[in-house]
């Protein structure tokens, strides 16, 4: 069994979302759940305090969009014990089970098959999370949704797309968690039916945020809530 230790507010953070859990009537579908906001960040003061990255020199804030936006702009010196992601940048104090999270995101890599950005939940440490990973094309190492679980990462995807493709636009992506279902739901552009699902109930709460597996990106307009 593997100890998990966290700070007092994060601990805090998951107990009063246990106890809050199933209470709302929000379901998992494309649309974004709003009864109960919990972090939203646009970046225009220009601070990064609320993070938490594998490697903070990686990241920083640039122009972008009509105005500050969060850059992932070089590769982290950082190593994970297992195969996954090498650039994360978690919300800092914020633990959740069942959310939906929205996020803004622009792939500023040359394209190629892997050209990737990510979203990761779950996150109890270092080898132990969820993430999706969005990619150019489709296969067993790219596009999918993928668990960390202490050995290098194995995708769980149920249904997926051939392949998510990056441009030079700005993309939404939503992330939908129900842990009493075990369902994981991904959605692109608002569009009503979504481009990946799985369903797992190995790691039922942890933190969120944003990365790379190993390209650049920018990010925006991060929300979440929970249900």
């Amino acid at each position: 069994m593997r100890t998990l230790i966290l700070s007092t507010t994060v601990m805090l953070s998951v107990v009063l979302l246990a106890a809050t859990s199933g209470c709302s009537t929000c379901g998992g579908t494309g649309g974004a759940c709003k009864e109960r906001p919990l972090f939203s960040a646009d970046f225009e003061d220009g601070k990064l305090d609320a993070w938490q990255a594998t490697d903070p020199a990686a990241w920083r804030i640039e122009d972008g969009r009509g105005g500050k936006v969060l850059a992932l702009f070089g590769k982290s010196d950082y190593e994970p014990e297992v195969r996954s992601p090498y650039n994360i940048n978690l919300i800092r104090e914020v633990v959740v089970q069942n959310f939906v999270l929205e996020v803004k995101m622009l792939s500023t890599t040359a394209d190629y098959n892997h050209r990737d950005l990510c979203l990761i939940f779950g996150h109890q440490d270092p080898s132990h999370f969820y993430y999706v990973h969005l990619a150019n094309q489709a296969d067993e190492n790219a596009n999918s949704i993928f668990i960390v679980d202490g050995k290098p990462r194995v995708s769980i995807a149920k249904t997926r797309t051939s392949g998510t493709k990056w441009d030079d636009q700005w993309h939404t992506v939503r992330l939908v968690r129900d842990v009493n279902k075990g369902t994981i739901e991904v959605f692109l552009d608002y569009k009503p039916d979504p481009i990946m699902t799985a369903v797992d109930r190995r790691l039922v709460w942890g933190r969120v945020g944003v990365g790379s597996f190993d390209d650049t990106g920018q990010f925006d307009d991060i929300r979440l809530w929970d249900f």
